[in-house]
Protein backbone atom coordinates (compact mmCIF):
# COMPACT_ATOMS: atom_id res chain seq x y z
CA UNK A 1 0.00 0.00 0.00
CA UNK A 2 1.00 3.08 -0.40
CA UNK A 3 -0.53 5.20 1.62
CA UNK A 4 -0.38 5.47 5.59
CA UNK A 5 -3.49 5.55 7.69
CA UNK A 6 -4.05 6.00 10.91
CA UNK A 7 -7.00 4.99 13.56
CA UNK A 8 -6.84 6.31 16.95
CA UNK A 9 -9.76 5.06 19.44
CA UNK A 10 -10.70 6.84 22.05
CA UNK A 11 -13.05 5.17 24.25
CA UNK A 12 -14.72 6.26 27.91
CA UNK A 13 -14.95 4.04 30.68
CA UNK A 14 -16.24 3.65 34.05
CA UNK A 15 -15.04 6.09 36.49
CA UNK A 16 -12.41 7.39 34.54
CA UNK A 17 -12.03 8.37 30.39
CA UNK A 18 -9.41 5.62 29.05
CA UNK A 19 -8.10 7.14 25.81
CA UNK A 20 -6.43 4.38 24.07
CA UNK A 21 -4.26 5.11 20.31
CA UNK A 22 -4.17 2.57 18.05
CA UNK A 23 -1.35 3.21 14.97
CA UNK A 24 -2.94 1.74 12.57
CA UNK A 25 -0.32 1.63 9.84
CA UNK A 26 -1.37 -0.11 6.30
CA UNK A 27 1.82 -1.60 5.54
CA UNK A 28 3.40 -1.64 2.31
CA UNK A 29 3.75 -4.31 0.20
CA UNK A 30 6.93 -5.48 1.22
CA UNK A 31 5.74 -5.77 4.32
CA UNK A 32 2.33 -7.30 3.82
CA UNK A 33 2.46 -11.65 3.71
CA UNK A 34 3.59 -12.98 0.56
CA UNK A 35 -0.23 -14.04 -0.27
CA UNK A 36 -2.71 -12.24 1.26
CA UNK A 37 -5.34 -15.26 1.93
CA UNK A 38 -9.35 -15.37 3.38
CA UNK A 39 -7.51 -17.21 6.22
CA UNK A 40 -5.47 -14.02 7.31
CA UNK A 41 -7.58 -11.75 6.63
CA UNK A 42 -9.42 -13.50 9.44
CA UNK A 43 -12.18 -13.97 6.57
CA UNK A 44 -14.79 -17.18 5.75
CA UNK A 45 -16.24 -17.35 2.24
CA UNK A 46 -20.20 -18.62 3.26
CA UNK A 47 -22.46 -19.75 0.45
CA UNK A 48 -26.19 -18.46 0.91
CA UNK A 49 -27.62 -19.58 -1.81
CA UNK A 50 -27.04 -20.12 -5.37
CA UNK A 51 -24.46 -18.23 -6.50
CA UNK A 52 -24.29 -15.78 -3.48
CA UNK A 53 -21.86 -16.06 -1.34
CA UNK A 54 -20.99 -13.81 1.99
CA UNK A 55 -17.20 -13.15 3.37
CA UNK A 56 -17.45 -12.76 6.78
CA UNK A 57 -15.11 -11.14 8.93
CA UNK A 58 -14.17 -12.73 12.57
CA UNK A 59 -12.10 -10.02 14.27
CA UNK A 60 -12.60 -8.01 17.14
CA UNK A 61 -12.44 -4.68 17.50
CA UNK A 62 -9.80 -2.84 17.37
CA UNK A 63 -7.85 -5.95 15.48
CA UNK A 64 -4.26 -6.96 16.31
CA UNK A 65 -3.31 -6.05 12.12
CA UNK A 66 -4.99 -3.89 10.92
CA UNK A 67 -3.28 -3.70 7.61
CA UNK A 68 -4.27 -7.43 6.57
CA UNK A 69 -7.41 -7.91 8.60
CA UNK A 70 -11.30 -7.58 7.06
CA UNK A 71 -13.12 -5.90 9.51
CA UNK A 72 -16.50 -5.63 8.13
CA UNK A 73 -17.98 -8.25 6.17
CA UNK A 74 -18.21 -8.46 2.27
CA UNK A 75 -20.55 -9.76 -0.49
CA UNK A 76 -20.58 -11.36 -3.88
CA UNK A 77 -23.75 -11.81 -6.28
CA UNK A 78 -23.03 -14.01 -9.28
CA UNK A 79 -25.70 -13.61 -12.18
CA UNK A 80 -25.36 -15.51 -15.80
CA UNK A 81 -23.95 -11.98 -17.02
CA UNK A 82 -22.11 -10.74 -14.43
CA UNK A 83 -20.94 -10.30 -10.67
CA UNK A 84 -22.11 -7.52 -7.59
CA UNK A 85 -19.64 -6.97 -4.96
CA UNK A 86 -20.58 -4.99 -1.73
CA UNK A 87 -18.31 -3.22 0.50
CA UNK A 88 -14.77 -3.87 -0.88
CA UNK A 89 -13.17 -3.57 2.57
CA UNK A 90 -10.96 -1.23 4.35
CA UNK A 91 -7.85 -1.15 2.00
CA UNK A 92 -6.78 -1.97 -1.56
CA UNK A 93 -5.07 -5.59 -0.80
CA UNK A 94 -8.36 -6.56 1.25
CA UNK A 95 -10.37 -5.42 -2.07
CA UNK A 96 -7.90 -7.55 -4.41
CA UNK A 97 -8.69 -10.14 -1.93
CA UNK A 98 -12.46 -10.05 -2.58
CA UNK A 99 -12.06 -9.52 -6.12
CA UNK A 100 -9.50 -12.10 -6.31
CA UNK A 101 -12.24 -14.37 -4.46
CA UNK A 102 -14.87 -14.10 -7.43
CA UNK A 103 -12.19 -15.06 -9.42
CA UNK A 104 -11.90 -18.16 -7.76
CA UNK A 105 -16.29 -19.19 -8.04
CA UNK A 106 -17.10 -17.89 -11.61
CA UNK A 107 -15.37 -16.65 -15.14
CA UNK A 108 -18.08 -14.11 -15.14
CA UNK A 109 -16.66 -10.21 -14.73
CA UNK A 110 -17.08 -7.94 -12.09
CA UNK A 111 -19.84 -5.56 -13.34
CA UNK A 112 -20.80 -3.21 -9.91
CA UNK A 113 -18.94 -2.35 -6.90
CA UNK A 114 -21.89 -1.05 -3.88
CA UNK A 115 -21.02 0.52 -0.89
CA UNK A 116 -23.71 -0.03 1.81
CA UNK A 117 -22.85 3.28 3.69
CA UNK A 118 -19.79 5.27 3.71
CA UNK A 119 -18.13 4.44 6.80
CA UNK A 120 -14.19 3.98 5.95
CA UNK A 121 -14.04 0.06 7.07
CA UNK A 122 -16.54 -0.39 4.18
CA UNK A 123 -15.01 1.90 1.66
CA UNK A 124 -11.76 2.26 2.39
CA UNK A 125 -10.88 -0.49 -0.70
CA UNK A 126 -12.84 1.84 -3.55
CA UNK A 127 -9.23 2.65 -4.70
CA UNK A 128 -8.70 -0.83 -5.67
CA UNK A 129 -12.34 -0.88 -7.58
CA UNK A 130 -11.51 2.20 -9.35
CA UNK A 131 -8.40 0.80 -11.00
CA UNK A 132 -10.10 -1.86 -12.05
CA UNK A 133 -12.55 0.31 -13.89
CA UNK A 134 -15.84 -1.34 -11.48
CA UNK A 135 -18.25 1.53 -11.47
CA UNK A 136 -18.89 2.67 -7.58
CA UNK A 137 -22.62 2.78 -6.19
CA UNK A 138 -23.75 4.50 -3.17
CA UNK A 139 -26.88 6.20 -1.81
CA UNK A 140 -27.22 9.92 -0.95
CA UNK A 141 -24.47 12.11 0.46
CA UNK A 142 -21.54 9.60 0.50
CA UNK A 143 -19.61 11.51 -1.58
CA UNK A 144 -19.34 14.19 0.70
CA UNK A 145 -18.70 12.61 3.36
CA UNK A 146 -16.15 10.63 2.01
CA UNK A 147 -14.14 13.24 0.61
CA UNK A 148 -14.36 15.30 3.95
CA UNK A 149 -15.27 12.86 6.86
CA UNK A 150 -12.39 9.66 5.38
CA UNK A 151 -9.82 11.74 4.79
CA UNK A 152 -8.13 11.47 8.50
CA UNK A 153 -8.36 7.24 7.62
CA UNK A 154 -8.35 7.44 4.05
CA UNK A 155 -6.08 10.00 2.12
CA UNK A 156 -6.91 8.29 -1.12
CA UNK A 157 -10.98 8.46 -1.26
CA UNK A 158 -12.75 7.16 -4.21
CA UNK A 159 -16.22 7.90 -3.69
CA UNK A 160 -18.95 6.07 -5.94
CA UNK A 161 -20.05 7.61 -9.03
CA UNK A 162 -23.01 6.62 -8.89
CA UNK A 163 -25.61 7.11 -6.58
CA UNK A 164 -28.70 5.61 -5.66
CA UNK A 165 -31.45 7.19 -4.02
CA UNK A 166 -35.20 5.58 -3.30
CA UNK A 167 -35.41 2.23 -4.67
CA UNK A 168 -33.61 0.99 -7.81
CA UNK A 169 -32.51 -2.78 -8.86
CA UNK A 170 -29.65 -4.21 -10.88
CA UNK A 171 -30.16 -7.29 -13.25
CA UNK A 172 -27.14 -9.49 -13.97
CA UNK A 173 -28.38 -11.09 -16.93
CA UNK A 174 -31.38 -13.29 -15.28
CA UNK A 175 -30.48 -12.29 -11.81
CA UNK A 176 -32.46 -9.35 -9.97
CA UNK A 177 -31.04 -7.71 -7.15
CA UNK A 178 -33.41 -5.22 -5.40
CA UNK A 179 -31.55 -1.74 -4.14
CA UNK A 180 -33.22 0.35 -0.98
CA UNK A 181 -32.64 3.02 0.97
CA UNK A 182 -33.12 2.95 5.02
CA UNK A 183 -31.81 5.00 8.14
CA UNK A 184 -30.05 4.80 11.15
CA UNK A 185 -26.78 4.07 11.25
CA UNK A 186 -24.63 6.56 9.36
CA UNK A 187 -25.83 10.24 8.41
CA UNK A 188 -28.09 9.18 5.14
CA UNK A 189 -26.20 6.74 3.64
CA UNK A 190 -27.28 3.26 4.55
CA UNK A 191 -28.80 1.02 1.44
CA UNK A 192 -29.70 -2.55 1.70
CA UNK A 193 -29.24 -5.36 -1.18
CA UNK A 194 -32.15 -7.85 -1.45
CA UNK A 195 -31.61 -10.77 -3.93
CA UNK A 196 -35.28 -12.33 -4.34
CA UNK A 197 -34.68 -15.72 -6.42
CA UNK A 198 -32.53 -16.53 -3.66
CA UNK A 199 -34.10 -14.80 -0.62
CA UNK A 200 -31.16 -13.15 0.59
CA UNK A 201 -30.68 -9.68 2.16
CA UNK A 202 -27.44 -7.39 2.64
CA UNK A 203 -27.93 -5.10 5.33
CA UNK A 204 -24.59 -3.57 5.59
CA UNK A 205 -24.26 -1.89 9.14
CA UNK A 206 -27.92 -1.25 10.10
CA UNK A 207 -27.41 -4.86 11.43
CA UNK A 208 -24.63 -5.81 13.57
CA UNK A 209 -25.05 -9.56 14.81
CA UNK A 210 -23.46 -10.91 18.13
CA UNK A 211 -21.16 -7.39 18.07
CA UNK A 212 -22.11 -4.03 19.85
CA UNK A 213 -22.82 -1.50 17.15
CA UNK A 214 -21.64 1.34 16.00
CA UNK A 215 -24.50 4.40 16.83
CA UNK A 216 -22.45 7.71 16.96
CA UNK A 217 -23.24 8.34 13.59
CA UNK A 218 -26.70 7.27 13.53
CA UNK A 219 -30.57 7.97 15.01
CA UNK A 220 -31.13 5.49 17.61
CA UNK A 221 -34.62 6.01 17.35
CA UNK A 222 -35.14 5.77 14.11
CA UNK A 223 -32.55 2.87 13.51
CA UNK A 224 -34.92 1.32 15.75
CA UNK A 225 -37.78 1.44 13.65
CA UNK A 226 -35.54 0.89 10.63
CA UNK A 227 -34.86 -2.96 12.19
CA UNK A 228 -38.76 -3.24 12.95
CA UNK A 229 -39.51 -2.93 8.90
CA UNK A 230 -36.60 -5.02 7.53
CA UNK A 231 -37.68 -8.00 10.31
CA UNK A 232 -41.28 -7.34 8.75
CA UNK A 233 -40.21 -7.03 4.99
CA UNK A 234 -37.18 -9.60 4.84
CA UNK A 235 -39.38 -12.26 7.52
CA UNK A 236 -37.39 -15.23 5.61
CA UNK A 237 -34.61 -13.93 4.23
CA UNK A 238 -30.96 -15.06 5.51
CA UNK A 239 -28.79 -11.92 6.32
CA UNK A 240 -25.31 -10.83 5.58
CA UNK A 241 -25.00 -8.48 8.63
CA UNK A 242 -22.24 -5.51 8.17
CA UNK A 243 -20.45 -7.05 11.35
CA UNK A 244 -20.86 -10.46 12.61
CA UNK A 245 -21.77 -13.94 11.24
CA UNK A 246 -24.84 -15.17 9.03
CA UNK A 247 -28.38 -13.95 10.20
CA UNK A 248 -32.04 -13.89 10.40
CA UNK A 249 -34.94 -12.00 10.95
CA UNK A 250 -34.06 -12.78 14.70
CA UNK A 251 -31.00 -11.12 14.71
CA UNK A 252 -32.73 -7.95 13.30
CA UNK A 253 -35.23 -7.69 16.52
CA UNK A 254 -32.16 -8.77 18.56
CA UNK A 255 -30.57 -5.42 17.96
CA UNK A 256 -33.78 -3.81 17.62
CA UNK A 257 -34.06 -4.99 21.61
CA UNK A 258 -30.24 -3.64 22.54
CA UNK A 259 -31.55 0.12 20.80
CA UNK A 260 -34.12 -0.06 23.15
CA UNK A 261 -32.28 -0.84 26.13
CA UNK A 262 -30.11 2.11 25.41
CA UNK A 263 -33.20 3.76 24.95
CA UNK A 264 -34.66 3.22 28.09
CA UNK A 265 -31.30 3.38 29.81
CA UNK A 266 -31.54 6.93 28.65
CA UNK A 267 -34.88 7.78 29.58
CA UNK A 268 -33.92 6.71 33.16
CA UNK A 269 -31.27 9.25 33.65
CA UNK A 270 -33.43 11.52 32.26
CA UNK A 271 -36.42 11.33 34.48
CA UNK A 272 -33.48 10.68 37.78
CA UNK A 273 -31.41 14.04 36.69
CA UNK A 274 -28.50 11.80 36.16
CA UNK A 275 -25.25 13.41 34.61
CA UNK A 276 -23.92 12.04 31.62
CA UNK A 277 -20.29 11.26 33.38
CA UNK A 278 -22.22 9.57 36.22
CA UNK A 279 -24.41 7.77 33.90
CA UNK A 280 -21.66 6.29 32.01
CA UNK A 281 -20.10 5.37 35.24
CA UNK A 282 -22.28 3.62 36.73
CA UNK A 283 -23.51 1.56 33.45
CA UNK A 284 -22.12 -1.55 32.42
CA UNK A 285 -22.73 -4.23 29.59
CA UNK A 286 -25.99 -5.79 30.47
CA UNK A 287 -24.96 -9.53 30.83
CA UNK A 288 -27.04 -10.64 27.62
CA UNK A 289 -24.90 -8.96 25.82
CA UNK A 290 -21.53 -9.72 27.58
CA UNK A 291 -20.63 -12.46 24.57
CA UNK A 292 -20.75 -9.82 21.52
CA UNK A 293 -17.89 -8.77 20.34
CA UNK A 294 -16.78 -5.09 19.88
CA UNK A 295 -17.17 -4.43 23.78
CA UNK A 296 -15.26 -1.07 24.01
CA UNK A 297 -17.91 0.28 21.85
CA UNK A 298 -20.27 0.40 24.66
CA UNK A 299 -19.14 3.61 26.41
CA UNK A 300 -19.47 5.24 23.24
CA UNK A 301 -22.99 4.17 22.69
CA UNK A 302 -24.26 5.30 26.39
CA UNK A 303 -22.52 8.72 25.61
CA UNK A 304 -24.88 8.88 22.30
CA UNK A 305 -27.59 8.08 23.52
CA UNK A 306 -27.40 10.43 26.74
CA UNK A 307 -26.89 12.67 23.60
CA UNK A 308 -29.93 11.96 21.71
CA UNK A 309 -32.51 10.70 24.26
CA UNK A 310 -31.69 11.99 27.56
CA UNK A 311 -30.64 15.89 26.69
CA UNK A 312 -33.30 15.19 23.24
CA UNK A 313 -30.21 16.57 20.73
CA UNK A 314 -31.41 13.84 17.84
CA UNK A 315 -31.47 16.42 14.85
CA UNK A 316 -29.46 15.17 12.00
CA UNK A 317 -27.45 18.72 12.74
CA UNK A 318 -27.03 17.47 16.43
CA UNK A 319 -26.21 14.32 15.53
CA UNK A 320 -23.12 15.36 13.15
CA UNK A 321 -22.35 17.55 15.23
CA UNK A 322 -22.00 15.11 18.12
CA UNK A 323 -20.42 12.32 15.80
CA UNK A 324 -17.34 15.21 14.66
CA UNK A 325 -16.19 14.97 17.98
CA UNK A 326 -15.75 11.37 18.10
CA UNK A 327 -12.17 9.71 17.92
CA UNK A 328 -11.45 8.45 14.42
CA UNK A 329 -11.10 4.80 14.85
CA UNK A 330 -14.88 4.96 15.92
CA UNK A 331 -16.00 7.03 13.20
CA UNK A 332 -14.79 4.37 10.50
CA UNK A 333 -17.38 1.85 11.73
Amino acid sequence: MKHFRRWVIGLTTALATLVCILGFQLQTPAQTPTKLTLETAGLTLERLADGVYGLISSTDFPPANPAITAICNGSIVIGSEGVLVVDPFHNEDLANLLFETVADLTDQPIRYVVNTHYHFDHSGGNAAAAALDYPLLGRGPIREFMLTRNLEQDPNATPPEVIVNGTGEIWLGDRQIKISEFDGHSGGTDLILYVPDADVMIAGDLLFTERIPYVGDGNIRVWKETLAQLAADYATAKIVPGHGPLSDRNSLLAQQSYLQDLENLALGWKANGITKEDAIAQTTIPKKYAGYRFQGLFPSNLEAAYQQITLGNDSAAAIQEYFLTEAPALRAL
